[in-house]
């Protein structure tokens, strides 16, 4: 199962009631934190999570408010005495710009290393998930994230029975080993069924729509995308700053077809998201105001 918690969903400024922009995901003992604005670490600690698991850090792009957290997470990670690396993963320019952050947080007891977006969608595998970034349309570098989990077929038990296959090595062979034994080769694909659906998040933030975010959201478990504003007359200026409207996140959520789909990245000037909810169903029904520590725990379908 995959637990996913919006740790914050404010744009531009932290507020009173509202963190800025973060999501956390555990799976199987790791985690994963996408961008880490102002705030992060509290947002965390009243979720009751902890820092020390964070396997992989993504950064969406690096305005302040996505990454400003990153120096003192660092040193509360550190502080933990962590030791195992931490990879980061973020758009050309990564390493320069976590170095400069690191100036006030320049001795870890772990190593940091560094995977930088060049292409249109990248694939990176690690700890039994995928992350796959596509680049998005703000107006510095800015990708969308999906953690993906997939899920081998059902094993065949009585085939396995029928080929005679020692019990010792069924759990191997679920886990995708070949295995020779006395001249004889057992495979996975002798004993498992077809490919099962498996769990896959989208999370894109501060962009104009473009297809390549409903095409990375399709027929995703959770879809959570940025509507920077909910009120009237905002289109204009949603354009100028590269930013969506709850309205242009439903029609792209509409093409996706999600299970779930969460606004998030909230203006400061936009106090009550929940005002304008009925609008934003009426083009994507499934849709649901973001707020900081909303969380789902998706599990595999039986």
């Amino acid at each position: 199962m995959l637990d996913v918690c919006l740790l914050g969903c404010g744009g531009m400024m932290p507020l009173p009631y509202r963190w800025l922009t973060s999501l956390m995901a555990r799976y199987n003992g790791s985690s994963i934190l996408v961008d880490c604005g102002e705030g992060t670490q509290i947002a965390v600690k009243e979720q009751g999570w902890s820092f020390k698991p964070i396997d992989v850090i993504c950064f969406t792009h690096y305005h302040a408010d996505h990454i400003s957290g990153l120096p003192g997470l660092l040193l509360t990670m550190g502080n933990a005495e962590r030791t195992e690396p931490l990879l980061m993963i973020g758009p050309k320019g990564l390493e320069r710009v976590v170095n400069a952050l690191r100036v006030i947080a320049p001795e870890l007891p772990f190593e940091i290393e560094f995977y930088e977006l060049t292409e249109p969608e990248e694939v990176i595998e690690l700890h039994g998930y995928r992350i796959r970034a596509f680049k998005v349309n703000h107006n510095v570098i800015c990708y969308g994230y999906n953690i993906e989990i997939d899920r081998i077929g059902k094993f065949n038990v009585d085939e396995a029975r029928r080929l005679d296959i020692p019990v010792k090595y069924w759990n191997r062979l679920q886990k995708g080993e070949i295995i020779k034994d006395e001249g004889r080769c057992f495979t996975p694909e002798m004993v498992l069924g077809a490919p099962r659906k498996g769990i896959k998040v989208t999370y894109s933030t501060d962009t104009r729509p473009v297809p390549a975010i409903a095409m990375a959201a399709k027929d995703a478990d959770l879809f959570i995308c940025e509507g920077m504003y909910g009120e009237e007359g905002k289109d204009d200026k949603a354009r100028e700053h590269r930013h969506m409207t709850f309205y242009e996140a439903a029609k792209l959520a509409r093409e996706a077809k999600p299970k779930r789909f969460w606004l998030t990245h909230y203006s400061p000037s936009l106090n009550r998201p929940e005002e304008f909810m009925e609008a934003v169903r009426e083009i994507y029904p499934l849709a649901e105001p973001g707020k900081d520590g909303k969380n789902i725990v998706l599990d595999f379908e039986d």
